[in-house]
């Protein structure tokens, strides 16, 4: 077992050498969405591994906040204020969010926090129950507002439609700035038309899914868009990897790249005016070859598979495998892949012997991440000349 995860971390290592040739000389990495602590659900991210994980890819700052903890009633007073203290540790790496329950005195927890030092609002409603027509609402972009600090929101899986309601939200709110976590894959379409050239409204990049990112980006200004990666759910290569690909494969310049990457996210940590929004770089179809498309499919098979550490009893990785032996004259981009996807098989086949949970869980990961960049390959073909 040894052997495999020296086998892994070597290519883990490649990749990560790999996306950072990538990005362009003289940026200024800023993630805009990463947690510290540790969530309901078993996940954890402690400060020590967030911290190295951070510098570890060279992220000068991010945007930090609690994850849904143990104890996080009454109105996360106790993970709010080890967010403070982490960011305070850090010096400068992490910059505060204040994450709210609204059913819990949300006003109070928000101003307390901001008068301590927050910079921004945290709001999650799948995590917390509410839906974005919740009167309740209201005052905390109204404070927001007055505080000039942004709200992140939770756009991801779980939600019913939400772009009508937040719509009305900042347009009663207008300087109050709207981060939308997870690409708003919750509500696309709706929410690129609603907020697609709206200044002072984001979408963060934190999806698994190259093909959900490509289309966010082709329905927005790329200076909407945030680098981010859900640290401890988003690892590395993968999370940049998959921000930088796909913003090559979308066209966006150096100068768009960088604005990505970090320079929009500083701005609103700072307080400082964004520059005027350009046109988005519209994709209307991704061109790919078939062997490419097979890959794909049978990875995204195995995600829900990983994520809930079972075995690959359906046999998803063997199909990729065999996909790759296609012959269609992307020789290298397809070998690179099957290097990628064996180790990940020989990791996998290892799971159900390994009793520990804690082993299980280091597997488990080190298997996605693997995983996650072979898909990331296969659907951002063209993005280095593959």
């Amino acid at each position: 077992m040894e052997e495999v995860l020296g086998r892994a971390r070597r290519l883990v290592g490649l990749y990560e050498e790999e996306v950072a040739r990538a990005i362009p000389s003289g940026t200024r990495l800023f993630d805009a969405h990463v947690h510290v602590g540790r969530d309901i659900d078993g996940m954890s991210a402690p400060y020590e591994e967030l911290e190295t994980f951070l510098s570890g890819s060279g992220v000068e700052r991010a945007f930090a906040f609690c994850m849904d903890e143990p104890d996080r009633e009454p109105a996360f007073r106790a993970p709010n204020d080890r967010t403070l203290a982490a960011a305070e540790r850090s010096g400068g790496l992490l910059v505060p969010f204040v994450r709210l329950d609204l059913a819990e005195a949300p006003l109070e927890e928000a101003r307390r926090c901001l008068d301590r030092g927050a910079r921004g609002i945290k709001l999650h409603p799948r995590a917390q129950g509410f839906l974005l027509n919740d009167e309740r609402l209201a005052p905390i972009f109204a404070l927001a507002a007055e505080r000039r600090v942004p709200i992140l929101i939770h756009g991801g899986r779980g939600l019913p439609p939400i772009a009508d309601h937040l719509r009305r939200l900042h347009d009663a709110y207008p300087e109050s700035q709207l981060i939308i976590a997870h690409a708003g894959i919750a509500d696309l379409a709706a929410l690129s038309d609603c907020f697609g050239g709206r200044e002072g409204v984001y979408f963060d990049t934190s999806v698994w899914s190259a093909i959900d990112l490509l289309d966010m980006i082709s329905r927005v200004a790329p200076e909407q868009v945030l680098y981010a990666s859900d640290f401890p759910y988003g690892q590395q290569p993968g999370s940049l990897l998959l921000a930088v690909r796909t913003a090559r494969v979308a066209g966006l310049s150096d100068r768009e790249l960088e604005a990505m990457l970090g320079a929009s996210a500083a701005r609103i940590a700072d307080g400082e005016a964004q520059p005027g929004l350009s046109e988005p770089k519209p994709i209307e179809r991704l061109a790919q070859p078939l062997a490419f498309a097979r890959i794909h499919n049978y990875l995204a098979m195995a995600a829900p598979l990983l994520w809930t550490r079972q075995a690959d009893t359906i046999g998803v990785l063997g199909l990729a495998l065999n996909a790759c032996a296609e012959r269609d004259g992307h020789v290298e981009a397809r070998e690179r892949i099957a290097d990628l996807l064996s180790t990940a098989r020989d990791l996998w086949r290892s799971l159900p012997e390994t009793e520990d949970e804690t082993e299980r869980r280091r597997l488990s990961r080190a298997t996605f991440r693997l995983v996650h960049v072979a898909d990331i390959l296969a659907l951002t073909l063209d993005s280095a000349g593959d």
